[in-house]
């Protein structure tokens, strides 16, 4: 789904929650929905929200209008994956992807966010990847990216597993150059050349296994570590975007995309 910045984010999640109740067999295909007042009382929204919603699922063929029947569910609704799932740096670049410039590829254990996300396990080693994504010379956004558990990876999804090892394994290094205070002993500090983020990655190595993603937006600002890296006074404001990337029901990368004021556009917000 291509959903508009400019579209309140209240009718996204309505969107959603619609969408996955397509998917998962609470309306099958086939089926007519309720009516728009009942809907609305069920799902305890407002009825211009939900008529919007519905007509944004329409718009993605989920839906059709049938005269003296209402709103059924299509026969084969599209299906929610690889298609749908589009890198930061190809998706806010404007007319060619952005730069990746790798700061620092490296294991460390689960955070609140990643243990939420990725259901890692408090003593697991999950890989983390830091990177600036650069156009025209000028910072445009801070990544954040995780891979699930290596032993999870390996058993739902093995080419993903690989692909990082080997993009890792052919990453130049300045092992020697501290990136942060807590960078761990073992992480690699990445060099200054041409980089792959991690959803790019996990795109190439996806060609026969079907991807589902869900993203959130919030405002917020800088602060001062991600003021300097982007090049930027600490009380920057930003857009945070949060992304969870799935394999079936089984979270395989989480990330968060800063992007502040004065960065590309985002035209398209994917919220799967």
């Amino acid at each position: 789904m291509a959903v508009s910045g400019q579209r309140r984010r209240p009718v996204v999640a309505l969107y959603e929650r619609i969408a996955d109740a397509v998917h998962d067999g609470t309306y099958p295909p086939g089926s007519t929905l309720p009516s728009e007042p009942r809907l609305a009382a069920e799902l305890g929204v407002s009825r211009p929200a939900l008529r919007e919603a519905l007509l944004l699922l329409q718009e993605d063929g989920l839906l059709s209008v049938r005269r003296g029947v209402g709103r059924t569910v299509n026969d084969r609704p599209p299906r929610r994956g690889f298609e749908h799932v589009q890198p930061l740096e190809e998706l806010i670049g404007v007319g060619a992807p952005l730069r990746v410039r790798a700061l620092l590829r490296t294991v460390e254990e689960p955070t609140d966010f990643t243990t939420q996300h990725l259901l890692a396990p408090a003593r697991a080693e999950l890989r983390f990847w830091e990177s600036v994504l650069t156009g025209e010379g000028t910072a445009a956004a801070l990544s954040h990216e995780w891979a699930a558990a290596d032993e999870l990876l390996d058993r739902v999804h093995p080419e993903f597993a690989r692909a990082l090892r080997a993009t890792e394994a052919d990453t130049p290094t300045e092992a020697d150059i501290p990136a942060r205070a807590d960078t761990p002993a073992r992480a690699v500090v990445a060099g200054r050349g041409p980089a792959s983020s991690m959803l790019s990655v996990l795109l190439g190595a996806s060609r026969e296994t079907a991807l589902s993603a869900r993203s959130g937006i919030t405002a917020t600002l800088l602060g001062r570590r991600r003021g300097e890296q982007l090049g930027r006074p600490a009380d920057t404001p930003a857009v945070l975007v949060t992304q969870v990337v799935r394999v079936g029901q089984v979270p395989v990368l989480a990330a968060k995309h800063m992007l502040p004021t004065g960065a590309p556009a985002l035209p398209v917000l994917q919220s799967h």
